[in-house]
């Protein structure tokens, strides 16, 4: 219980985690890797599309951070197996702002450390001993 309320608070101030959080770490949620995505489609416009697939939690459209466009990808999350199984199913190859979309399931993302030090300046000359 305690591991519960230290993942739903965030300091003094008391604030929930996004619905869509929580239902994904409880294994609820099932996301989708939507690819092919058209420069001008907006998060709406992706969930007004899968609606008709199920109940889309949340629709995620990745942008660039300077330009601010889409990179082209984006990210669904439906409530069930069934729903999500039912857009792949439906939505994959479909057109999309015209262009053809692909759907697959979510990989996890795992953070890997390459074990290279970050460079800071330049390297410091040995010392020689005499």
């Amino acid at each position: 219980m305690a591991a519960f309320r230290r993942m739903i608070s965030f300091g003094s101030n008391r604030t929930l985690t996004p619905p869509s959080l929580l239902t994904f770490r409880r294994g609820i949620a099932f996301k989708l890797f939507v690819g092919g995505l058209s420069v001008h489609t907006t998060e709406k416009g992706l969930t007004d599309a899968f609606s008709d697939c199920g109940q889309v939690i949340e629709a995620k459209v990745i942008t660039d951070r300077v330009s601010e466009r889409s990179k082209g990808f984006g990210f669904v999350t439906f409530a069930s197996r069934d729903e999500a199984a039912n857009a792949i199913s439906q939505m994959n190859g479909k057109a999309l702002n015209g262009r053809d979309i692909f759907v697959d399931y979510a990989k996890p993302t795992y953070f890997k450390s390459t074990g290279m030090p970050i460079a800071r300046g330049p390297p410091e000359l040995p010392t020689v001993d005499s």
